[in-house]
């Protein structure tokens, strides 16, 4: 599905991130691929990662800093004539507002998450327009924390909410560059994120029981969601929030 594409991955922290799941999928469906890491404490896992996968093209982007979004399409200028999909699958929020009552969320905290979890997508996505001269998908992950209120999401579904509004805007200024803007939405998953999200695990089980497939969402799943946005069989397919949690979103209790 994805023969001769090259797409870039941003996020992946270990062999359990969603982005790593996508990755792999890229890969088993003939996409070319360049990864990132954060820093120097995720430096070694993902190189190792990426050459379980023959990725030679391994990236460092801390996408709080501009000098290293542009070293990083930069780079990828450099080594690729194009670029046909990006994927955005990063979130951060300080512990403190996770931990803590929405209501006494600080500026700082409120911000911070705000920055990493949703402007980076828009810094990300700005830098590769150039390079998808031919048109392009760009994929995000969000959560139904966006449209819900999930006890311990706080800040975050403020941010999920943020981070939705960005598609729709990004899918109505790009189309007509031909550069496809969506979400994937799984359910919870255990990844090093989610390990933040006070009751997770409860979160995890109340799924099983109430989503109409009975189970919670598996990471190889969201990888084949993600290979299907970025490939042509999405072709006409922008601007949306493509659930991919058994069905959970569907159910009123």
């Amino acid at each position: 599905m994805l023969q001769g594409k090259k797409i870039a991955v941003f996020g992946v922290a270990n062999e359990f991130s969603i982005a790593w799941a996508i990755a792999k999928a890229i890969h088993e469906h003939g996409g070319e691929l360049a990864l990132t890491y954060q820093n120097e404490r995720f430096e070694d896992t993902v190189r190792r990662l990426a050459q379980s996968i023959n990725v030679e093209m391994v990236l460092a982007c801390d996408v709080s800093q501009d000098d290293q979004i542009t070293g990083v399409f930069e780079r990828l200028s450099q080594n690729w004539d194009r670029l046909d999909g990006l994927v955005h699958s990063i979130a951060f929020a300080p512990a403190t507002a996770l931990r803590n009552p929405f209501l006494q969320t600080t500026r700082e905290d409120f911000l911070v998450a705000h920055d990493i979890s949703v402007f980076s997508f828009l810094a990300l996505t700005r830098a590769a327009v150039p390079l998808m001269q031919s048109g392009g998908s760009v994929i995000t992950l969000t959560y139904l924390g966006s449209q819900r209120a999930i006890p311990g999401y706080n800040v975050m579904g403020v941010c999920k909410a943020a981070l939705e509004a960005c598609v729709r805007y990004l899918a109505a200024e790009l189309g007509d560059k031909n550069i496809r803007v969506n979400a994937l939405s799984p359910g919870p998953i255990r990844t090093l994120a989610a390990r933040g999200v006070p009751g997770v695990l409860q979160m995890i089980e109340i799924m099983k029981e109430r989503a109409p497939l009975k189970r919670s969402t598996r990471q190889e799943e969201v990888g084949n969601a993600a290979v299907f946005l970025l490939s042509d069989y999405a072709s006409s397919i922008t601007g949306e929030i493509l659930y991919v949690d058994c069905g959970y979103q569907a159910m009123g209790m």
